[in-house]
């Protein structure tokens, strides 16, 4: 007898972890596929397609695993993903390529449990439940200190500008709910016939008729809206037509110092006089950071004897340049600013008393006429507020020669020739709040400026690219990007790229930029209820979580009473 028992326990372990190995090839490959919905190193561009069916396996796994197994499974997955997605950040720095997937995979952990509750709490209609708690977690994921908006599957249909329109109602979070919400559907299907607890594919339809109905509608309804809100956009008349001239010098963003920094301004300089040449623009914008002596540290303060004489001269010669221009200049320069107001701009020791914003200046009549301190900034890289709580992580980020900024607080509008925009920098358009507020602060044109050099690939360069696209739809406002090496370009209310410039590569582009003002058009729903529906998506999945564990308990509590 005990012979059989034990024979019989050996064949279970080795089915469960057959079991276990083919669900985790499954979420392995399932990461893979995914992951080439968006531009990598596979497919440039991205097959955004790939994103309406690539999570259908995930959603089975998380259905056939057990509680014991599907926390670690969120992990794997999250981390798998992520390692394929951004494996970029090797060229950034060694220790950004395992600290995101690893945060990332923390995220998708916690997202895999409170889906695997859906699944568990609701036998009916669970899937729909698993759909708001994706959309739920793609909000809380870039929300938080180390939020990071990459990787959102909305951002995976930048190319199919029908589907993605009524971003300017829901913003990415409808578009991903339209994306996400068949999947669950299918993917319980797909677990209860690997376990042969499910009849016919069509027998399954029936039986959820009303959610097929209910989805085919919402689906249609999206691409009618979106093909009219395209065509309609298309050939819409703009108030106005902006000239801009945008100029990408191309510069190794880990390359520092004076001669560097008098390349840099030589090079933006000779192009910026060749397209002056050519043609008559509005304005010219150079990108983040693009000149990096701070000109308000070293017009607003002497540093005489400081031995900061030569970036004082090269300030000198920026603002002798800006003067003769003719032309107002918009550029990414490091906003220096006295830390300690009781003490002299240069300290004793030769140190200085300074502290710095990461800033976008308007240059014209010889000098600064607004400034906007970047307000969202990249964790790790540029911030981190846990000196206190996390000391070792700290000091490890500093070793690694990171160096933190201070935080801006204000949606600042810029106005020049009667045109008013506003300049999110870098990796500020990665969240939809923030042109958001921009617009409705009265921005007409969004102007985005950026530094993906580090990057060294121009896949990349297109993540963050598409994510943009999304801005101009939410906010129907013309995007211009300005980059040190790409993807500079224009992108229209409809969320279409026009004219990009070669990426990594020096040279300048003369920009038609359409101006469509608050007076002709009004904001959109998005920007007068900006993530509402990421709100109602985090709020709906707390309280459909509490309850299905409640109605769980409330279950087992009447089992216990009916043994009794």
């Amino acid at each position: 007898m005990r012979k059989n028992n034990l024979e019989g326990n050996i064949k279970t372990s080795r089915r469960s972890l057959r079991t276990l190995g083919s669900e985790v090839l499954v979420l392995v490959t399932a990461a893979f596929v995914y992951s080439m919905a968006f531009p990598g190193f596979m497919i440039p561009e991205g097959l955004g397609f790939i994103a309406l069916f690539a999570l259908i396996p995930v959603f089975a796994v998380i259905r056939h695993t057990s509680w014991k197994h599907v926390w670690w499974m969120g992990f794997l997955f999250g981390f798998v993903f992520f390692l394929f997605f951004t494996y970029w950040l090797k060229s950034f720095h060694a220790l950004a390529i395992v600290l995101i997937p690893v945060i990332k995979a923390f995220e998708m952990m916690l997202c895999f449990v409170a889906l695997k509750a859906a699944d568990s709490f609701f036998k009916r209609f669970g899937y729909i439940v698993q759909a708001i708690i994706w959309i739920a977690y793609a909000y809380l994921s870039e929300s938080w200190f180390a939020g990071f908006s990459y990787g959102n599957i909305a951002y995976a249909f930048y190319k199919y500008a029908p589907f993605i329109q009524i971003a300017d109602i829901a913003g990415i979070w409808g578009v991903g709910f339209i994306a996400i919400l068949p999947q669950p559907f299918l993917g319980r299907y797909l677990s209860d016939w690997v376990s042969g607890r499910s009849g016919r594919f069509a027998s399954y339809i029936l039986k959820n008729i009303a959610f097929v109905v209910i989805y085919a509608v919402l689906l249609l309804s999206t691409l009618i809206y979106g093909f009219a809100k395209v065509s309609e956009w298309k050939n819409k008349e703009p108030d106005r037509i902006w000239d801009v001239v945008a100029v990408q010098h191309n510069h190794d963003s880990w390359e520092g110092g004076y001669f560097t920094y008098l390349h840099n301004f030589n090079n933006l300089r000779r192009y910026t006089l060749e397209a002056l040449s050519k043609t008559d623009p509005d304005l010219v914008i150079w990108s983040e950071t693009a000149f990096i002596p701070s000109v308000a540290w070293h017009t607003n303060y002497s540093t005489e004897g400081s031995g900061y004489e030569v970036t004082a001269d090269l300030v000198n010669q920026f603002v002798s340049f800006g003067e003769n221009l003719g032309v107002p200049l918009l550029t990414g320069n490091p906003e220096g600013v006295i830390a300690d107001e009781s003490l002299p701009p240069i300290l004793e020791d030769g140190s200085t008393n300074r502290v710095d914003y990461n800033t976008v200046i308007l240059f014209d009549d010889g000098h600064i006429v607004e400034t906007y301190r970047k307000q969202h900034l990249v964790p790790f890289t540029e911030y981190f507020p846990y000196e206190e709580e996390l000391p070792w992580l700290y000091n490890l980020l500093l070793a690694n020669d990171y160096n933190w900024w201070l935080q801006g607080d204000t949606p600042v509008v810029f106005e020049s020739d009667g045109v008013k925009f506003s300049t999110p920098i870098c990796f500020e358009d990665n969240f939809g709040y923030l042109s958001g507020e921009f617009v409705a602060s009265g921005a007409d044109v969004i102007v985005n400026m950026s530094n993906d050099n580090w990057s060294k690939k121009v896949s990349a360069e297109l993540q963050h690219a598409a994510m943009g696209a999304f801005r101009s739809v939410e906010t129907r406002k013309a995007t211009i990007r300005g980059t040190n090496s790409g993807i500079t370009c224009m992108i229209t209310p409809e969320g279409t790229m026009h004219d990009r410039m070669e990426p990594f590569a020096m040279g300048w582009h003369l920009y038609h930029v359409p101006v469509y003002t608050h007076d002709s058009n009004p904001d959109t729903f998005y920007v007068n209820h900006i993530d509402l529906f990421a709100h109602i998506a985090v709020y709906s999945s707390y309280v459909l979580i509490a309850l299905g564990a409640l109605m769980k308990i409330a279950a087992v509590i009447r089992g216990r009473g009916k043994k009794d």
